[in-house]
């Protein structure tokens, strides 16, 4: 038995000694291929992007870097990457805008012109500000010629205000087909008649309402004059009629907004230009309204971390206006009434899911800090224009000297984008929001600048996942989708839903559809239940529509423009202000 077992023994060990060296030649090769890989792989260099952070204006060295999200040792680094990732949603549409559209026309209770209009009685306005606080002017003098029952004459623009245009209404609107497309609705005519044949032309008596005048505040204040006097002109014509109207002139006040204000020729074939450019480059582009000029930042009294050389530059700039002081220059950021800084907006854009490869055309004047305040965003979204670097000097040499004129050219190629974003709440961003709803809910990005602010400060202690998806949460409720404002809330040039219809049969279809599209339905209706909930909690600029529609006097002191961004240092006190800040 001993024996066996000591054969057996011998039998394995020969065996073993055999595969020894079959194994360790085995391991040694494994070993020099690793060797080899480790040799050969390249090592990891995250795209850098060095001026990606740092305090605004003090353009210091970054940690700041395009690549993975974590290290080596499992600690958050903050890391930007080139792609815009992957979507719940598809970022060029709406995904509910097939369900909505414009509708202005006025119903079967709406009078034609002929059988209301007095004669003898005409309206002249005066507009106040920059192009699109005059176009809100302009709109609004049609309703009120409508509510008095009186001729409208062409709108005077302001020319001596900050912008400094002195284009008149036929140089900027096609002013014929202003006339032709309203002439159901209210008489337009071009200049102030004679009192009868051969004697002298009227004379307007002037006067000014209060902010926000009901039809009850213009039948009690200016309809008697008008009575008496025959012709009124009223001056500094904005803001001047309340938000809460009836149906019909809600409508009317849509149909002479989206239809009957048309630019001129030159301005539309040079626009035109201007977006086929775009559209060469990309089938895609983002318009961005950036409003980051030293007198905007000066205003809103905002604090960017640029130290002394920033208090000192906007300091000097807010001294030119005697009423404006600012005592706590945080609150404005905490309280979301602050532009984003270029670098902010790009990592909005990106956590959107916005790669480097868009296109962006820019619509801004002056921007604070200049190349060195847009490297970030340049760095983000390398494909960056404006109607300066897609035209040539020639093109715009017509339009150079016409403040105005310029400012419709980026009006255009902002309605014609893919997507908007604006920086801010003034005139122009709040007019193409309206718009944008009316023609189809083209995506129009609002920055939710409360929770932004909270999420930049404390970005760096957290992983770029974690940051790009509370960006995407804030932001619901502020990406143009239908109902994501209450019927009421806000501006109606920004909010015209008494122009938005559903339909309902495209919606009934969408609801008996094939089941495998049920998912995305209920996260469709679930976002806008809770977008409009978190409009309320998280935007500051919406207040309540009319506060007061009996106006016993003026309103001259009240703030610049109530329906706008609820800053607390303005008052009409500082005209200037009102108007270069506005638009």
């Amino acid at each position: 038995m001993a024996f066996h077992f000591q054969r057996r023994r011998l039998h394995y060990y020969h065996r073993f000694r055999f595969l020894l060296p079959l194994i360790s030649a085995i391991s040694g090769t494994l070993l020099i291929l690793f060797a080899l890989l480790l040799v050969l792989a390249p090592s990891p260099s995250p795209l850098d992007v060095n001026h990606l952070h740092q305090p605004r204006h003090q353009h210091s060295s970054s940690s700041f870097n395009v690549g993975v999200d974590d290290d080596a040792i499992g600690v958050p680094v903050f890391r930007v990457p080139s792609r815009g990732g992957r979507s719940d949603r598809d970022i060029w549409t709406s995904r509910n805008s097939n369900f909505y559209y414009g509708c202005s026309n006025a119903t079967h209770k709406f009078p034609n012109v002929d059988e209301i209009t007095s004669p003898n009685k005409y309206l002249a306005i005066a507009t106040s500000g920059g192009l699109n606080q005059q176009r809100t002017g302009i709109t609004d003098a049609v309703v009120a010629a409508r509510i008095l029952n009186a001729s409208l004459v062409v709108p005077k623009l302001d020319q001596k205000s900050f912008w400094k245009d002195a284009s008149n209404f036929s140089e900027i609107f096609d002013v014929d087909w202003f006339i032709s497309f309203l002439s159901k609705d209210v008489k337009i005519i071009k200049q102030l008649p004679r009192r009868g044949k051969g004697g002298k032309t009227w004379t307007p008596s002037t006067m000014r309402v209060p902010r926000k005048c009901s039809e009850r505040c213009y039948q009690n204040r200016v309809l008697p004059v008008l009575l008496k006097r025959h012709a009124v002109q009223l001056n500094k014509f904005d803001y001047r009629l309340a938000n809460k109207l009836s149906t019909d002139l809600q409508k009317l006040r849509c149909r002479v907004n989206y239809h009957a204000l048309k630019f001129t020729d030159p301005i539309q074939k040079m626009a035109k230009k201007l977006v086929h450019r775009m559209r060469m480059r990309s089938k895609h582009y983002i318009a961005l309204h950036l409003r980051y000029e030293p007198d905007m930042l000066a205003f809103s009294g905002c604090y960017y971390g640029g130290g002394d050389k920033e208090r000192k530059e906007l300091g000097a700039i807010r001294r030119r206006w005697k009423t404006l002081h600012i005592s706590n220059p945080d609150k404005p950021r905490r309280h979301g009434r602050c532009p984003l800084t270029p670098e902010e907006v790009g990592l909005m854009l990106r956590a959107l899911g916005y790669g480097s490869d868009v296109h962006i055309y820019v619509a801004s004047g002056e921007v604070y800090g200049g190349e060195e305040t847009l490297a970030p965003l340049k760095a983000l979204f390398p494909n960056f224009y404006s109607k300066d670097t897609i035209a040539t000097k020639e093109e715009l040499e017509p339009f150079y000297s016409f403040s105005s004129r310029m400012a419709a050219l980026d009006f255009i190629v902002c309605d014609e984008s893919d997507v908007f974003v604006t920086n801010n709440n003034g005139n122009m961003a709040k007019i193409l929001a309206g718009r944008r709803r009316y023609f189809g809910h083209k995506p129009t990005i609002r920055p939710n600048a409360k929770k932004l602010y909270r999420l930049f400060l404390s970005k760096e202690n957290m992983t770029w996942g974690a940051f790009a998806s509370s960006v995407r949460t804030y932001q619901r409720g502020f990406m143009g989708e239908p109902n994501e404002v209450r019927p009421g809330r806000g501006s109606f040039h920004e909010n015209p839903h008494t122009c938005i219809c559903e339909d309902s049969q495209a919606k009934v279809k969408r609801d008996v559809g094939p089941r495998k599209y049920g998912k995305g339905i209920n996260e469709t209706r679930r976002d806008e239940v809770e977008s409009d909930a978190q409009n309320v909690e998280d935007d500051p600029e919406w207040p309540d529509t009319d506060e007061d529609e009996d106006q016993s006097g003026p309103l001259d002191n009240d703030m610049f423009n109530r329906t706008g961004v609820d800053y607390d240092a303005v008052s009409s006190e500082e005209p200037e202000l009102e108007e270069m800040l506005s638009d």
